[in-house]
């Protein structure tokens, strides 16, 4: 009716929607079918990663090398060509890389699909050399972290030679004693990484008596008394500061970096 309240019309509505509909469950047949069919595409994939020849492993890449050959690193991981990708034991041959290959500091390896293996290699960076024993005429390469991981018939341009002159009485033996000869060798390490990029090129020499007793040699002989490892950023800075307001000068004295000093000509 025209003059049906609002409420009236809202009864009316009630009545005609009926009960609400039920939305009806899958049948066990439908449930069977999908779970069939499941089954079907899981074995399906297992099948294409591990039994089929769709996704062995072909080929490998290494990237990053700068002083190691591809051959090396390829050789070294021994990838397992012919083996599924999926099974590739990525951690083995991270492993593998790191013991055989001493200059690698770190290596990412990864999957490429569908059949590649990717090595990106990080090579250590020498900041000083050991002359070999037996004065073989050979030197060992020394990386920031104090590790000693090649061996060469070549001293490479630019890197200072660490000599350990450590004496087998007095104060010096105290401190070898003390520290240990690995222990001032990366303290050496953290003199050469504190030097700036100028100097390090004209640095030919890092010397170490004691903890406390280091120095350096550089060209033109000049000598630097550094001192222990400690404060470097403020050596290197002071040590930069002297060179500049005493270019003539031989010998400089930064082991108290807040009170440098330069001497003879």
């Amino acid at each position: 009716m025209a003059g049906a309240t609002t409420a009236e019309r809202g009864a009316d509505e009630d009545l005609d929607s009926g009960p609400p509909s039920r939305r009806r469950l899958p049948g066990p047949r439908t449930l069977i079918a999908a779970a069939v069919a499941l089954a079907l595409i899981g074995g399906v994939a297992v099948w294409a990663l591990y039994g089929s020849s769709w996704l062995r492993t072909e080929r490998v890449t290494v990237s990053g090398t700068r002083v190691l050959t591809e051959t090396q690193v390829r050789e070294a991981a021994a990838v397992p060509l012919g083996d599924p990708l999926i099974s590739v034991d990525l951690d083995a041959i991270e492993s593998r890389l790191l013991q055989k290959l001493r200059r690698i500091d770190s290596v990412e390896v990864t999957r490429s699909w569908p059949h590649g293996i990717g090595l990106k290699v990080s090579e250590r960076t020498p900041v000083l050399i050991v002359e070999a024993a037996g004065n073989s005429g050979k030197y060992v390469e020394v990386d920031a972290k104090g590790v000693r991981f090649a061996t060469v018939s070549r001293a490479p341009e630019g890197v200072p030679v660490l000599e350990l002159t450590v004496s087998r009485s007095g104060s010096s033996a105290a401190s070898l004693r003390r520290f240990g000869e690995d222990r001032l060798v990366r303290e050496a390490v953290r003199v050469a990484d504190a030097i700036p990029a100028a100097i390090a090129r004209e640095t030919l020499v890092v010397k170490v008596r004691s903890y406390d007793a280091i120095s350096l040699e550089l060209s033109g002989a000049r000598t630097v008394a550094w001192g222990s490892a400690e404060k470097g950023r403020a050596k290197a800075r002071a040590l930069t500061a002297l060179l500049k307001a005493a270019p003539g000068a031989a010998h400089f004295d930064v082991s108290v970096p807040t009170a440098p000093a330069s001497s003879g000509s």
